[in-house]
């Protein structure tokens, strides 16, 4: 109340957003009439007289005012389009580094040449994301001529450019591209072997266009760069049948339930009745038979009832003890029972059992050789098992959360993932662990191989890496919070230069999606023979071809899905003319304008159907604002049926109730305003849940990504060719002092100096060997034995100078650290993999998860720089010359793989054909050490 009360007293926080900015906007008007009278070569020559006073000190917001006056009047003069009043204000508002919502057809696009001009005059490059390549070369093209005009250069980076013209884009004032190409060009520098191969320059300023699908749809998956793992092996077509098995089994299992649970309800018993159809609902939630019992309002309340009762009086292992596996559709889980298991392997129960490998160790009257043996078998055991496990619980995910056409199409024999956010294919991008490869399984087609990742970064940490960003879109509002918690950015809604004039009626809500769709076809024939058109919206390539199948040949329309997405542009470009009726998945579409055609205006403009609720509320005004752009009449109304999954698994006991309440009837819809709010209740909890999502990943890539700068800030120092030399005889020293302190102590008498320990570490690490004898090194001091060491160490090095020339020993040094680094990073990142894939079991223990993965992280990294240094002063001190030098190289380029990860990315373990060494083993070269301090660097 009383916030709403300081609202009408001093106005909403935008409101008073947006007059702070209005005297900018009239100093941009007022100069208007003094600009239109400048020639043509007078208004070029404003950009050098811009840079020249930016040159002497002063500041872009210095210039702001006459810059945007010059980019208003160029626009006129080579697109014919002037900036509107709300234009400028977003154009101020994106330079100030916030993020503006502007409705659906205001002109976003001419909007970013504003600030985009205003902060290319700083010579530092700014950064233009878009949603796709089609969009970016299209706006480098279209807005390209305002910026060519000014003398400011402009270019576009897309897929398959090749890195010289890439390298040349980036050195442009404004460069146009993907979110996606812009994070794998900042890892693939990162992995460069010189600098002519690095690509970006300094992050400066960045303006992205649908900030909100961006930065909020796309974030819960990191950008991974991986390559082929070296032995690769997998088990999905062995156990691909017995999982068939299994999930016929559980089918045959779930209408046993059913039909028990009915018997139960007609005899009166209702509450193990309700028992019986959770568990139906926990082993297949998407059955037809038990959605078709939900119809009825009150059954699914009792479901509800009593799946709460079980949570709170913890039973829920009791439910699911009958079945082969339970599902968890809000969590996107499936796990195997000890009734799967034995289904999967019942004359071998230990299958699913991973062997403890501290038992070697464990068994008395093993010697150490005996002891490895053991361990060694242990070890393939795990792996073995381990494998088969995994294998087995992503097969099960394939098949019991995965839909084809909806998840995922299968094209020209391969499995290609579906954008849920925008309907399009994701060629390139595979699920992570392993799950891509069962779906392989699943749907009979080539399983490629596995990956390891090389380089990883998520979209959050890649964009908090500009010193300004700024962002545009038609929906952000309800984001707010989440904008300005991980990327410190406000939202400003800028008015629309014409009211609103589009319809959006109440939603309609049916029992069936088959009633839905019935009811959906009959809509759209009603606006056809009004001859208005009509853009339906759909969830799924899934239900956009069940629609396309009920209009038939009856009404002629066009379809844009996954399946379908060459024809794009022009589908979207025809979707305004009179009675043309298009239908596209997730608004595929989106980016490109629908232009109303002849007599639309006057027959009530475009229509809009959506068919169901999309988890975020975001998504479903995007789909509305297709509609009534620049003061364009329009309509739009929502379908919804209760077997649409954002009210089936989300819908709560409330929407049961509440249509239990007013008797609704088979056939007959239902518009209600608290079945409205219902529905944006059940929309919260999924963006809830997402932000969580989101939160957790950014939290634990956190950790990494500060390791991550600190790795890749030593890598560029080593491609400048920073002078490495100090560095290694500092290190030089730094070892020779470790190794003498931990061989010789001062307290014990000469005698029992560990000698032939100092010097096997010595040679292992330096490849020299001491010339003196044990009375020649007993007649010294510590301290003198330790000066010894070291100025062995550099005469030796020295000599290697003269050896190679400096020149070609500084090299030597680069390639060298470049190795370590690039080696052991990999190697790091796979760790930490493994440390998060089993660091939530440490809740159990009463521990803080995020907490252990980030001490236990720390220790890992400051390991990890000690490796890179000792692999570095061993390769280099190893080094001899040889009539033609051998340098290791990264896998080829081809054989890189960029995607998205499933959530969070856990790259598979690579497969070793040789016995493995334990870390913490006697090292196998007989030094004593163990291994991880010895030859397992």
């Amino acid at each position: 109340m009383l916030k709403l009360l300081g609202q009408k007293i001093f106005g909403s926080r935008n409101e008073r957003e947006l007059k702070k900015i209005g005297p900018l906007l009239e100093r941009i008007n007022a100069l208007e009439t003094e600009i239109k009278k400048l020639t043509e070569p007078q208004l070029k020559a404003k950009t050098g007289e811009f840079k020249d006073r930016y040159g002497r000190g002063e500041s872009i917001d210095d210039l702001l005012v006459e810059a945007y006056a010059v980019v208003r009047e160029t626009a006129l003069r080579v697109l014919g389009e002037r900036h509107y009043d709300v234009q400028i204000l977003g154009g101020v508002a994106l330079h100030q580094g916030k993020i503006t919502e502007m409705a659906t057809g205001e002109g976003k696009t001419l909007v970013s040449t504003l600030p985009a001009y205003l902060n290319a005059l700083t010579g530092r490059g700014v950064h233009i994301i878009t949603v796709n390549d089609y969009l970016a070369k299209r706006d480098r093209d279209w807005m390209g001529k305002i910026y060519e005009y000014l003398g400011i250069t402009v270019d576009v980076i897309y897929h398959d450019l090749e890195t010289t013209s890439r390298r040349k884009a980036y050195q442009a004032d404004i460069t146009y591209g993907t979110n996606t190409e812009f994070g794998f060009d900042y890892l693939r520098d990162n992995m460069a072997h010189s600098l002519e191969d690095q690509v970006q320059r300094k992050h400066y300023y960045a303006i992205v266009d649908e900030v909100d699908s961006i930065l909020i749809d796309e974030a819960r998956t990191p950008l991974i760069i991986s390559g082929p793992v070296e032995h690769s092996s997998n088990r999905y077509a062995e156990m691909k049948p017995l999982v068939q098995r299994l999930v016929n089994a559980q089918t045959t299992l779930v209408n046993k339930l059913i039909k028990e649970a009915e018997d139960l309800l007609n005899e009166g018993k209702e509450y193990e009745g309700g028992i019986k159809l959770l568990q139906a609902k926990r082993a297949s939630p998407k059955n037809r038979r038990l959605l078709k019992i939900f119809k009825e309002g009150k059954y699914k309340k009792l479901v509800e009832t009593v799946e709460m009762d079980c949570i709170r009086d913890k039973k829920l292992p009791e439910v699911d003890e009958e079945l082969y596996f339970a599902i968890e559709e809000k969590n996107n889980v499936v796990d195997l029972t000890d009734k799967g298991r034995h289904y999967l392997s019942p004359n071998d129960p230990e299958m699913f059992v991973l062997p403890d490998l501290s038992e070697a160790d464990e068994v008395p009257d093993l010697n150490e050789a005996e002891k490895n043996k053991r361990r060694a078998a242990l070890e393939k055991e795990f792996s073995d098992k381990g494998e088969k496990i995994q294998n087995v619980h992503q097969l099960l995910r394939a098949y019991s959360l995965f839909e084809k056409d909806g998840d995922y199409v299968v094209s020209d024999g391969k499995v290609l993932i579906v954008d849920e956010f925008t309907g399009r294919l994701l060629p390139g991008r595979r699920y992570s662990e392993g799950l891509h490869q069962a779906l392989e399984a699943k749907e009979e087609v080539t399983i490629e191989g596995e990956t390891q990742t090389f380089a990883t970064i998520t979209l959050q940490n890649y964009f908090r890496m500009y010193e300004k960003l700024a962002g545009m879109t038609g929906t952000a509002e309800t984001e707010a919070p989440e904008f300005l918690k991980i990327y410190k950015l406000d939202v400003l809604v800028i008015p629309t230069n014409e009211p609103v004039r589009r319809t959006d009626y109440s939603d309609m809500i049916y029992k069936t999606r088959a009633e839905k769709y019935r009811a959906v076809i009959d809509e759209i024939m009603e606006m056809k023979n009004q001859n208005r058109p009509v853009l339906v919206g759909t969830t799924s390539v899934e239900v956009s071809e069940t629609l396309s199948r009920m209009l038939g040949k009856k009404i002629k329309h066009s379809v844009l899905n996954a399946k379908r997405h060459k024809e794009e542009a022009e589908i979207v470009a025809n979707a305004g003319q009179p009675g043309v009726v298009t239908i596209a998945t997730n608004m595929a579409g989106r980016g490109t304008d629908i232009k109303l055609g002849q007599g639309v205006t006057e027959a009530g403009g475009l229509h809009i159907i959506g068919t169901e609720r999309h988890e975020a509320r975001r998504i479903d005004r995007q789909l509305r604002g297709r509609s009534g752009r620049q003061g364009d009449p329009g309509s739009s109304r929502f379908y919804l049926s209760l077997e649409d999954d954002l009210l089936r698994i989300f819908g709560s006991e409330r929407i049961a109730s509440i249509m239990e309440r007013l008797g609704m009837e088979e056939g007959e819809p239902i518009e209600h305003p608290l079945i409205t709010r219902a529905i944006e209740n059940a929309q919260g909890k999924v963006e809830a849940h997402n932000f969580d999502i989101r939160k957790h990943l950014l939290e634990y890539d956190d950790v990494m990504n500060k390791q991550r700068e600190v790795i890749y800030e030593q890598r560029n120092r080593v491609l400048r060719g920073e002078n490495l030399r100090d560095d290694i005889i500092a290190m030089s020293a730094e070892f020779c002092e470790e190794i003498v302190t931990k061989y010789i102590h001062p307290d014990l008498p000469p005698s029992e100096w560990d000698l032939r320990g100092l010097q096997d570490e010595i040679f292992r690490l330096f490849a020299i060997r001491f010339s003196l004898t044990r009375q020649q090194m007993e007649a010294l001091s510590q301290e003198k034995l330790l000066d010894l060491v070291i100025n062995q160490i550099q005469q030796i090095y020295q000599q290697k100078e003269k050896e190679f020339g400096e020149p070609g020993l500084r090299y030597l040094e680069s390639i060298c650290s470049l190795h370590a680094i690039d080696t052991l990073w990999k190697e790091h990142l796979l760790d930490l993999d493994h440390l998060k894939e089993g660091i939530g079991l440490r809740g159990y223990g009463q521990k803080n998860p995020l907490n252990e993965y980030q001490r236990e992280g720390f220790e890992m990294f400051q390991e990890l720089i000690q490796r890179i240094k000792e692999e570095t002063i061993s390769r280099l001190f190893r080094v001899r010359i040889s009539p033609e030098p051998v340098v290791a190289t990264a896998a080829p380029s081809s054989q890189l793989v960029l995607s998205r990860g499933e959530g969070e990315a856990k790259p598979k373990t690579v497969k070793r054909e040789s016995k493995k060494v334990g870390r913490n083993d006697p090292c196998p070269c007989g030094s004593g050490k163990k291994y991880k301090k010895c030859c397992g660097i």
